[in-house]
């Protein structure tokens, strides 16, 4: 069998507040007017002190603040955060840098403090341009906030970039959404992100249902016109959900979809490590700030959950993440990444070329526009025996 080997490295910091909690937001986020900013970047410095002894010595590529919105911090805490990461981890040269953050929660003097500090990526949450679709989402900013968020980052010295885009809105047909995307299209985006509205189990939208959701008939020829545009523009589809001008891919997020390591610290962060010679480690920190805190500032552990990955799970974890890529894999990283011999999955992989959901390129293989499209039903193929998922067509994944 072959071993496994050591994967790049990157750092989440979960940053768990929010100004407003959006009605179809399933993520680790809690609304607060304050929240003590201070107090848990302690907690944060403290627990990536416990974290250091799994990667000791490794360089990290890259580092992206997560949330919640990030962008609610003040710029000196973020580089006071960056000061003690640089203190105790080895960062690459050209280490990325980036921050989430919403219209409604920045201004143009935050986005110079941000970049002054140290961070040089910014995604920028805007998902409509429309106030209609803006106010039917539960945003807290409008149109012209957005349009006024975009001249200031880029006046603040960013060229590496994002914005978030959701369609399939409430009411939404396929005008309102071409004229959402042109008015993101006029900003000339490094990168763009594109996502189609899901009811996520648990979230009010789940609940209550809004009115006058497109039909999946009309979802999907949202989905093609638009991401015909965005090639048109020449922003490239490289993954399920993300587009790039040359150069521009997030690397962060490559680091995942590659199947790589990261450390993740704050309020519910997971991370992946991979030991050579033990395994690969997931954990979970505990999910709500308060509790996270505290536990940090007692001097105890942070961990909500920590399991070593079995190996018969390893490959469904990995397809789950390469193959929404569409660039694929080699199968000389799949080896490398989970310690499993190609020789076990090539059978299913060959089986999916048959159903025409992949593409095998020499020792490369890569998902097919239909295999993009059927991805939980691709990957389900690789799942241990005693788990089951759904399998659904995917038009964007969230």
């Amino acid at each position: 069998m072959p071993e496994l080997s050591v994967a790049p490295l990157s750092l989440y910091v979960h940053l768990p507040w929010c100004k407003a909690k959006c009605p179809y937001c399933d993520f680790n986020s809690y609304a607060a007017a304050e929240f003590p900013a201070e107090r848990y970047v302690d907690a944060l410095i403290v627990d990536l002190e416990r974290e250091l002894p799994r990667v000791w010595g490794r360089q990290v590529h890259t580092i992206f603040f997560g949330g919640g919105t990030p962008s609610l911090f003040p710029a000196v805490s973020l580089d006071r955060l960056l000061c003690a990461i640089r203190a105790r981890l080895r960062l690459a040269p050209q280490v990325e840098i980036s921050l989430e953050a919403n219209p409604g929660a920045v201004d143009a003097a935050a986005f110079q403090g941000f970049r002054d500090a140290g961070i040089n990526r910014l995604s920028l949450g805007v998902q409509s341009f429309d106030d209609r679709f803006l106010q039917a989402l539960g945003r807290i900013h409008d149109a012209r906030a957005a349009h006024l968020a975009i001249e200031a980052l880029q006046n603040a010295g960013f060229d590496n970039w994002n914005l978030d885009l959701i369609f399939a809105l409430p009411a939404q047909d396929l005008v309102a959404a071409q004229r959402d995307l042109r008015a993101a299209l006029a900003h000339q985006p490094p990168h763009l992100s594109l996502y189609q509205l899901t009811l996520e189990p648990g979230t009010p939208f789940a609940t209550q249902i809004p009115a006058q959701l497109p039909d999946p008939d009309s979802a999907a020829e949202m989905e093609e016109v638009l991401r015909s545009e965005l090639a048109a523009a020449g922003l490239q589809r490289y993954e399920v959900s993300a587009h790039a001008r040359s150069g521009r891919q997030c690397r962060h997020n490559r680091n995942y979809w590659l199947y790589g390591d990261y450390l993740g610290i704050g309020a519910g962060a997971h991370e992946k490590i991979t030991l050579p010679g033990q395994g690969i480690w997931r954990s979970r920190k505990a999910p709500r700030p308060e509790s996270y805190m505290a536990a940090a500032l007692r001097g105890e552990g942070q961990l909500a959950e920590e399991h070593w990955v079995p190996t018969e799970e390893r490959p469904f974890e990995f397809f789950l993440n390469a193959l929404r890529l569409l660039e694929g894999f080699d199968e000389e990283l799949f080896e490398e990444r989970t310690g499993i011999s190609f020789l076990l999955v090539e059978a299913r992989l060959r089986q999916a070329q048959r159903d025409g959901l992949m593409r095998r390129e020499g020792r490369h293989w890569r998902p097919t526009p239909l295999g993009l499209n059927w991805l939980n039903q691709l990957c389900r193929q690789f799942l241990p025996k005693a788990r089951t998922i759904q399998s659904r067509p995917i038009v964007s994944a969230s």
